[in-house]
């Protein structure tokens, strides 16, 4: 069975506030360590009342301080909105401190609408259309420092800081195979691509220094419960999330519904169009087994990096439980 991952939005909950989301993904991190997932991802959104990881870096060195062994990184630093430069030295230090556990995966979406992605880069000489050259730059600062090198990532240079491409197009997959990079593909809100973006980046990957051979990591929202009808249920909160996206009308996370097929139907969606959601894995035990072995039969990644955007903690953390627990059934491993 492939390895398990998680990707944290530290997810701020309709009535409460970023301190405890920051608890809150602390706690899963844990968790995560304690039932052997590979890595804890958190990811950069801005002007987004729902997604508390904005300062992605600062987070990260939260959750890294607080676990002793699982690999923490970025899922994904929006490089557009920074200069490459601090991101190597944000990741530079990020690595000194926690040596062999940082990862760094780089997008090129702004996380954010074009309002804020303005005041994000005020002088707008970060642009998505350079993004392959800041990429290239980005690595560069990781080498060893040459003789009469002028700019210098201090800390950064000559740490190995694993770098992953990210993408929720074929773009990112042309880069990842181009560069000879690890890719992760944002099946777990983008899922129209994904088969395409799979295809390219393993019929066109390049060996490369940093990658021998591809290496695929797939998204994917997983809402575990006891019963299914509990998981359903759960899966509410994510449902209106991208319903309120939609609208024009982002969030807080919002606590689970009994009436979703209404507020779908109300929105001119059906109760089984998903969309953005269509390959989440929602259910009990049984369900997401079988969920989880269909998805790594079907699409074969080397890993798989689940999501849970679950209003109620200690539910959200059971869910990572009942997905562990799923995976090793599958490996044939004791629970």
């Amino acid at each position: 069975m492939v390895a398990l991952s998680v990707l944290d939005l530290s997810p701020i909950l309709e009535g409460s506030d970023a301190a405890q989301s920051f608890r809150n993904s602390l706690d899963l991190a844990r968790h995560a360590e304690r039932l052997g997932y590979r890595r804890f991802w958190l990811a950069e959104h801005h002007n987004m009342p729902g997604v508390a990881s904005a300062a992605t870096a600062v987070v990260i060195g939260h959750v890294a301080a607080g676990t002793s062994t699982i690999r923490v990184g970025a899922g994904g630093i929006m490089l557009p909105n920074h200069a490459p430069l601090v991101i190597a030295e944000q990741f530079g230090t990020l690595a000194s401190l926690f040596p062999g556990r940082i990862d760094l995966g780089v997008g090129r979406a702004p996380g954010t609408d074009q309002m804020t992605a303005r005041a994000l880069r005020r002088t707008l000489v970060g642009d998505v259309d350079r993004f392959p050259q800041d990429v290239v730059e980005l690595m560069a600062y990781f080498e060893p420092a040459q003789p009469n090198q002028l700019v210098r990532a201090v800390p950064g240079a000559g740490l190995d800081v694993p770098i992953w491409m990210l993408g929720s197009s074929t773009f990112g997959a042309e880069l990842a195979a181009l560069l000879g990079l690890p890719y992760a593909f944002a099946s777990h809100f983008a899922p129209a691509q994904m088969e395409q973006a799979i295809e390219i980046y393993r019929s066109k990957f390049r060996p490369s220094p940093r990658q021998a051979e591809p290496y695929l990591m797939l998204g994917l929202n997983v809402v575990a419960a006891e019963t299914d009808a509990e998981a359903r249920r759960l899966f509410t909160s994510l449902q209106q999330a991208f319903l309120n996206l939609r609208t024009g009308r982002p969030s807080p996370l919002p606590p689970p519904v009994d009436d979703m097929d209404e507020r779908l139907a109300a929105a001119g969606l059906s109760p089984g169009e998903q969309g953005a959601l269509a390959k989440a894995v929602v259910g009990g035990p049984e369900t997401v087994r079988e969920g989880l072995r269909a998805f790594v039969e079907t699409y074969r990644p080397d890993e798989v990096i689940v999501t849970a955007q679950i209003y109620d903690h200690a539910a959200r953390v059971r869910s990572f439980e009942i997905a562990a627990e799923a995976t090793k059934a599958l490996a044939g491993e004791p629970a």
